[in-house]
């Protein structure tokens, strides 16, 4: 007992010294951004920024991992990914958009990045709603609308830090009903599988990045006036 009361401790330590470095870690990207000197470099900082985020949800994710929930994560990646390919090459799943230079390494003209972005939100929605005391098709409903509000505020300020850009600057509707529907089937395959996503991090981690866009909308808006 003795054991897993220091175990715990140490866990909450880490916690705590995680959670202040990524308020650092935001508070300073968001000062980079705003400052014009700053901001070509700080946009090819996302990358390390996205990837870190999901690096460390990873490392605080409960139970420990073992090969069925390797498995679910790594189809959710890679299919996340290839439907990015699709939707850019084709226009037919979200619309008529294309990648920048922001996210990273593009390959087939869509980011490595994208899909191990879609697994680190497909994760924190899933951790939000499962400490929601509720059926397991509504706590998918719930997820799938949450990340669709994530992706509202992200759309708007994509663009501006050259993520990915929309034809003519108009996002389309259908943009939204793909991220909704797409959420939703990755969603029922974790609540099917019986994958776990207990953190206690990732829902603060995503929450931090969140903020960070909001705020960087409101500066570039007010910026433009």
């Amino acid at each position: 007992m003795g054991i897993f009361k220091s175990h715990i401790t140490l866990y909450s330590r880490y916690k705590r010294f995680v959670v202040a470095f990524f308020v650092i870690f935001y508070v300073v990207g968001f000062i980079g951004m705003a400052l014009p000197i700053s901001q070509p470099l700080f946009i090819k900082l996302v990358p390390v920024a996205l990837l870190l985020s999901l690096i460390v949800i990873l490392l605080f994710h409960q139970p420990a991992f073992d090969s069925k929930t390797i498995l679910v994560f790594a189809t959710i990646a890679v299919s996340g990914y290839f439907i990015e390919v699709i939707g850019v090459n084709t226009h037919l799943v979200f619309g008529h958009y294309a990648y920048g230079d922001a996210l990273g390494v593009k390959l087939l003209h869509t980011p490595l990045l994208i899909g191990l972005n879609w697994l680190m939100l497909m994760y924190a929605g899933s951790n939000v709603t499962e400490q929601i005391k509720l059926n397991g098709w509504l706590r998918v409903l719930i997820a799938s609308f949450l990340i669709m509000l994530y992706d509202l505020v992200l759309e708007k300020i994509a663009p501006a830090l050259d993520m990915w850009h929309w034809e003519n600057g108009i996002v389309p509707f259908r943009n939204y009903l793909a991220w909704f529907l797409i959420t939703f089937l990755f969603q029922r395959l974790l609540k099917v599988t019986k994958v776990r996503t207990a953190n206690s991090l990732a829902f603060i981690i995503v929450l931090m990045q969140v903020i960070f866009f909001l705020l960087l909308l409101i500066l570039f808006y007010s910026t433009k006036q």
